[in-house]
């Protein structure tokens, strides 16, 4: 008796006039599509945001980098260069750029992990710029790489860091190891599309990243290796990039090391976010 008496208290439905849903569908004024700009913009701050929510996130970009700075000086730095002080003068841009390389694998991690979720399918349903997903991914990462400087460059001039190139130095420096970060993150986003698990992603980044990092002008000149090695290190991307950072922060400016790392990342954002557009058209 309750049942029927609930069902006839319900109101009923009518269905909705074919022209009333004509009104609601082709309106006139209809939001403007966003901007190739605004779209990379807008998935940069859900970045951030994500941040914001998971702080603990930060700490690949704040204590790891202290503790290698202190780790390397004073483990290092009385048995190669006669004192801490001495060596950190050598090792802190090695140590920046290093760090920053590092973290880069973390935003092939992120897209692993929101394909896994799902959210790539709603992503693929707007109507926005295609690429916007994926650089906002790398915007949100330019502001961790940034922190990661900052945070190394505290430490160091605490220490005793003296950059001879002054503040100009420092920054173009700094600058121009975001502008290839940003490039060289494109890698890791191929990896993030390409493979099944955030697992699978971690362990290709850290085989390709250990020999490319220790394998380099970070920690000790070149000169002291062996002939084999030497030749490795001296194609090694790292240890241009390490050259560069620390020609500019010394005050003695290398322009072939810098421009190789211009060109080396123009050509790594070329052909890895090709690939990787590819691969997210059609996963």
């Amino acid at each position: 008796m309750s049942t029927t008496a609930v069902k006839e208290n319900e109101p009923v439905l009518a269905a909705p006039k074919a022209e009333d849903l004509a009104a609601v569908l082709i309106a006139k004024n209809r939001p403007q599509r966003p901007t190739a700009l605004s779209a990379s913009v807008t998935f940069g701050w859900r970045a951030m945001l994500k941040i914001k929510h998971v702080p603990e996130q930060l700490f690949d970009v704040t204590a790891f980098p202290i503790m290698m700075t202190l780790m390397f000086t004073y483990l290092f730095g009385g048995a190669l260069s006669g004192s801490p002080t001495e060596y950190l003068q050598f090792v802190l841009p090695g140590i920046m750029a290093s760090s920053i390389l590092m973290i880069t694998m973390y935003t092939g991690i992120s897209v692993n992990t929101d394909i896994e979720k799902g959210v790539f399918d709603r992503f693929r349903t707007l109507p926005i710029w295609r690429p916007a997903a994926m650089v906002g991914y790398l915007l949100g990462d330019m502001l961790r790489y940034l922190i990661a400087s900052v945070v190394i460059l505290g430490v160091g001039l605490i220490m005793g860091f003296r950059p001879g190139g002054g503040v100009g130095g420092v920054a173009a420096a700094i600058l121009l190891l975001l502008a290839f970060s940003f490039a060289f993150s494109w890698i890791w986003t191929m990896f993030g599309l390409l493979l099944r698990s955030e697992k699978s992603v971690m362990g290709v980044s850290m085989m390709v990243l250990f020999p490319l990092t220790f394998l380099s002008n970070i920690y000790v000149n070149p000169e002291t290796m062996p002939g084999w090695l030497q030749a490795f290190v001296n194609v090694n991307p790292v240890t241009h990039v390490v050259a560069a950072v620390r020609s500019m922060m010394e005050g003695n400016w290398d322009g072939g090391e810098i421009t190789w790392v211009l060109i080396a990342g123009g050509v790594i954002l070329a052909i890895f976010g090709t690939l990787t557009m590819r691969l997210y058209n059609r996963k």
